[in-house]
């Protein structure tokens, strides 16, 4: 196992962790050795780009009525809550997402999917592990570009790639 694949894997456990207790996974991370953390951003970073998608751009926009950058991260990192699972089935098919129960709640009752907390776990846990700031070396800065031929806000194509998801939203 490559150090990446343990740093992932470690990552995953710490989301599921966090979900299963209720607690913060920033605080469960903090309880770990510094090279842990760091790694861990690493991990959200790779994970991050990763999903960097137009089509789930698209699918965030819809499930909380509008998205904009921002927005999209919080989707994402509420995407990650989610676990291991449900990410890399929504990174893979952003239509996935109208199996998620969260979402079908979202859908009924209007709640906007989003955890910008997530997003700084490994830099709050750094901070609180050793009262430093996370350092920035080899930290992901750029994100990959998103797909140019995809409108996320064009109704007609967003309901041609997302069928169930325009289905579930629209109703």
């Amino acid at each position: 196992m490559t150090d990446e694949d343990l740093a992932a894997t470690r990552f995953w456990q710490l989301i599921d962790s966090a979900r299963t207790s209720g607690g913060s996974a920033a605080e469960l991370l903090a309880g770990r050795p510094r090279d842990e953390i760091v790694a861990a951003q690493r991990t959200l970073d790779e994970l991050l780009a990763t999903s960097h998608r137009s089509t789930l751009w698209a699918a965030a926009h819809l499930v909380n009525g509008g998205c904009s950058d921002d927005g999209f991260d919080y989707f994402r990192g509420w995407l990650l809550t989610q676990g291991r699972t449900a990410f890399e089935a929504a990174v893979a098919d952003p239509d996935s997402l109208a199996d998620v129960a969260a979402v079908r709640a979202a859908a009924a009752d209007g709640a906007e999917l989003e955890c910008e907390d997530v997003l700084y776990l490994a830099t709050t846990a750094h901070l609180t592990a050793t009262g430093e700031p996370l350092p920035a070396g080899g930290l992901l800065t750029r994100l990959p570009p998103l797909e140019p031929d995809f409108d996320v806000e064009d109704p007609d194509e967003v309901r041609e790639r997302l069928p169930r998801l325009s289905e579930l939203f629209e109703s």
